[in-house]
């Protein structure tokens, strides 16, 4: 899925995105390191990926509030979007 960085914290490697639709989604440090970056910056496009349905969804904080496709969901992977 596509999304826009919205915010970043190099200390933590965290941050959020916006989905199309204007939903912010938290990543963590883990999706962070996942996707290979050093350095994000609001503005970028990125892809993300979400934890499987029925995978342990215990550290999605902040999803709880979403709606749409990231309603309850993980973010696992944030990456830069390719063309």
């Amino acid at each position: 899925m596509q999304a826009t960085a919205y915010t970043f914290d190099p200390q933590t490697r965290s941050g959020s995105v916006l989905l199309d639709d204007g939903t912010p989604v938290p990543f963590d440090g883990a999706a962070f390191d996942a996707g290979g970056l050093r350095l994000l910056r609001p503005g970028q496009r990125v892809r993300i990926e979400f934890a499987e349905p029925g995978q342990d969804t215990a550290g999605a904080a902040g999803t709880a509030g979403a709606a749409g496709p990231a309603a309850g969901r993980r973010v696992t992977l944030v990456t830069l979007q390719t063309f």
